[in-house]
């Protein structure tokens, strides 16, 4: 079955926040659940991923796993459609922090502050959170396949607050970001759980080797911003806060210590240090919140091709992210539609 993806978002975002949250809920809710019964290759790639969250899982735990983050994941989507309804107070009843002492001197200062982020809970509802009670916030947007889709994302982007550098077709993007970087008050968010461009690094996650984004630390080492690793989950609302925030679920936004590199460090070796120690408090995270990581795609080395990714490496191609390099993981809702893939924020900007 052929689908309009470019359409069909733009009819979610025309309606979505005219529709009951109820309805909204209980659509996504059984999109989920229908996605999960099917396993396609998105969902059996999340299991895949979460059996090296949680090795101790038998079969069964892991299936319900498995659903418990198709839920979650589908969620986002519900919420992306409908926040733009959301009213002020809605939307500050929906968020809870955790860490702002971390951003404060910085942004105080008036500096920039660069967030490293995971595939966590909900960046949409954190990012219109964060530009409206604490600093403006800019971001990197992967600049999707068809043009109509990146321009609803990036139309939905900006009608909440963010300024978005396109990841493509805008110039120099890290440059962008440098110069960015040296403004402030603000912060610099970049989802950089994999590699999308072909320069990520490789680190241990779970004991496992994976490939993450340099961006974030590359980004600080080149601008001597502070790096905080940002994490964000789900939590279940209840009586006022559910009343004021029109709904049963809100999210927690955990800004942590800043991590840093050392003295000691060569700077040649900063980014990596930077890069695993972002990546260590990340997987922190992911243990005690694993249905809230919607990696429904390949980080682990030892999942990928070695034949393509040596190839796109040594080319240094970035792939289209509605198609997540090929390798049919973009099967989110299990029809194809490659909505796994498609989060244009999904990037990552490497020196």
């Amino acid at each position: 079955m052929s689908v309009d993806v470019a359409r069909a978002y733009h009819l979610a975002w025309r309606v979505g926040h005219r529709l009951p949250g109820g309805l909204v809920r209980a659509a996504t809710a059984l999109g989920a659940d229908l996605a999960w019964w099917r396993r396609g290759s998105g969902v059996r790639r999340l299991e895949a991923n979460l059996a090296r969250v949680r090795p101790e899982l038998d079969a069964r735990a892991l299936r319900r796993l498995s659903r418990a983050g198709m839920r979650s994941y589908m969620r986002y989507f519900g919420e992306a459609f409908t926040l733009r309804g959301l009213s002020p107070e809605q939307l500050a009843a929906r968020v809870r922090v955790e860490g702002m002492e971390h951003l404060r001197p910085d942004l105080d200062a008036g500096r920039q502050v660069v967030l490293a982020l995971g595939h966590m809970g909900n960046w949409d509802l954190a990012g219109a959170w964060a530009t409206a009670h604490v600093a403006p916030v800019t971001t990197v947007a992967e600049r999707l396949r068809p043009e109509e889709l990146f321009q609803e994302f990036l139309a939905f982007r900006e009608s909440i607050g963010l300024r978005i550098i396109p990841l493509s077709g805008a110039g120099d993007v890290f440059r962008r970001l440098v110069r960015v970087a040296r403004t402030g008050p603000g912060l610099l968010p970049l989802l950089a759980d994999r590699d999308l461009t072909a320069k990520g690094l490789e680190v241990d996650l779970f004991g496992h080797r994976a490939r993450v984004a340099a961006g974030p630390a590359a980004l600080a080492v080149t601008t001597g911003a502070t790096l905080v690793p940002a994490t964000i989950t789900y939590e279940r609302l209840r009586r006022a806060r559910r009343r004021a925030a029109g709904g049963p679920w809100g999210i927690v936004i955990r800004f942590h210590a800043p991590v840093e590199a050392g003295p000691d460090v060569p700077r040649a070796q900063r980014v990596q240090a930077l890069t695993q120690a972002w990546v260590d408090v990340l997987a922190e995270q992911i243990h005690a919140h694993p249905q809230d990581w919607h990696m429904l795609q390949r980080v682990f080395v030892a999942d990928l091709d070695p034949e393509r990714d040596a190839a796109r490496r040594s080319a240094g191609a970035q792939p289209d992210a509605a198609s997540d390099e090929g390798d049919g993981d973009d099967e989110a809702t299990g029809d194809g539609a490659g909505t796994s893939g498609g989060d244009p924020l999904d990037v990552g900007t490497a020196s």
